[in-house]
Formats: structure tokens, sequence, C-alpha cells
């Protein structure tokens, strides 16, 4: 199984609702994000998505959050805008971007801080599409 990785950033501001501590204010943080795509078949060239096309889908998605504030975005005002939840958001965006290409999201990592991040990947077995 060959794997493809690309990283990127955007900042934004969020808080948390339902929590109780800091998070719960409006703060922000410059958010690191990793999408991992496999598939199994290369193309004529050796290439199983080109860096160049993972990267815009990418950047298309984040310009979406980049500097806002992620609770006034639809999505995150229904859901939590957590770590996780940026994860979820960001790998149901990229799956739709990259539907027409022979690979699969195996994972979407976003880091809140140089020390922690959240990880979205779904299990092929039982995956619904």
């Amino acid at each position: 199984m060959y794997q493809v990785v690309v990283e990127d950033m955007f900042a934004a501001a969020h808080r948390l609702r339902q929590y109780k501590g800091k998070c719960e204010n409006l703060h922000g943080h410059n958010w690191k994000v990793a999408v991992a795509v496999e598939g199994e078949t290369l193309d004529k060239t050796g290439i199983l998505v080109d860096f160049t096309i993972l990267k815009k889908e990418l950047n298309e998605i984040l310009k979406v959050l980049d500097h806002k504030n992620l609770n006034g975005i639809e999505f995150f005002k229904k859901k939590n805008p957590t770590s996780e939840n940026i994860s979820f958001y960001i790998y149901q965006k990229i799956k739709v971007a990259l539907k027409e290409y022979p690979v699969r999201v195996k994972y979407v990592k976003v880091w809140e801080s140089d020390k922690q991040f959240a990880q979205y990947s779904q299990d092929t077995i039982g995956e619904k599409e």
C-alpha cells in the first residue's frame, strides 16, 4: 500500500461549548494539519496522487477555516470546534474532493500545539460511503 502525506497550517479562533476551563473562552491556535491518502495503484508516472493536487485540495478546505472564529462556521454551530471535530470536518471534505482519484483518505491529523494533536480515520471494514 502506497501512502502520500501533505501538511499545511491555518490560524483560527474558537471556544468550546459545554466545557469548564480556560478553553470555554474565545482563544486561538495556529493549527497544523496532515492529510494521508493511500492506494495500491500508481499511475504510469509512478505517482499515487500528485502532491500538487493533494496540497491544492487541502488548501481550499483550510481557506474556509483560516482566520475565522470556527464557532461561526455552519458545521461547528452543531458540533463543538474541538481538534477531534476539526479533523473529522477536514476528513469529510478531503474525501469528497478526492473522490475521482484512486486513493482512500487514511487519516487527518490536527495539531493545536506542538505537543498535542487529534486524528480522525475510518476503518475500511464496514466503512459507509
